[in-house]
């Protein structure tokens, strides 16, 4: 199978995906070289994964396509629906949350990855609180393992400490890191009162 060939397969593939059909835009027919050269360097660029449109022209600018070109691609593949940041950052929301993620690393993700932020505010009140919760209890579960209330003074002060660094790293806050870690040290003291 040919280069152009493979190219023209992974184009019509994102056309079916996005439910869009290049047979119904009679005016991309008419498009310039370099507007087609653009939007099979995307699709190729795309290729199964998400980004943002953000992400996209400033890849295809690296590329060195022109600012024309790569402007009107992303507004290109995003009418056909083969890139959509609010749906790219709802996932984006969703895996850093269940990893056990705080709020300013999924920020930070959202920035990273060229999501606008006019889309965060809506996309982060997709988080739901109790699953964030079960997500942190199973990371310090994993990170204080052996932690139980006959542990060494020093010892459980340094592992709470670490504990609660650990969870700023992850981009939360001071406040809401020492609540987890007091949360979980009451859960395990319960426990092992039962």
């Amino acid at each position: 199978m040919g280069k152009e060939s493979k190219d023209q397969t992974r184009a019509e593939d994102v056309s079916e995906t996005a439910g869009a059909s290049f047979d119904d835009e009679p005016e991309n027919i008419l498009d310039t070289p370099e507007q087609n050269r653009t939007k099979i360097r995307a699709i190729r660029i795309l290729g199964n994964r998400q980004m943002s449109s953000q992400a996209m022209e400033r890849r295809l600018l690296e590329k060195g396509e022109s600012e024309t070109a790569a402007r009107d691609t992303v507004r290109w593949l995003e009418d056909t629906g083969a890139i959509n940041d609010a749906e790219y950052a709802a996932s984006i929301v969703n895996y850093y949350s269940s990893k056990g993620y705080g709020l300013a690393r999924i920020r930070n993700e959202l920035f990273k990855r060229g999501i606008p932020r006019d889309l965060w505010d809506e996309t982060l009140a997709i988080l739901n609180d109790a699953e964030t919760d079960e997500s942190v209890y199973r990371f310090l579960e994993k990170k204080l393992r052996g932690l139980s209330a006959d542990s060494d003074p020093a010892m459980r002060k340094n592992e709470l400490r670490q504990a609660t660094q650990a969870l700023i790293r992850r981009g939360f806050s001071y406040e809401e890191a020492r609540t987890a870690v007091g949360s979980y040290l009451e859960s395990i003291e319960n426990t092992e009162e039962n």
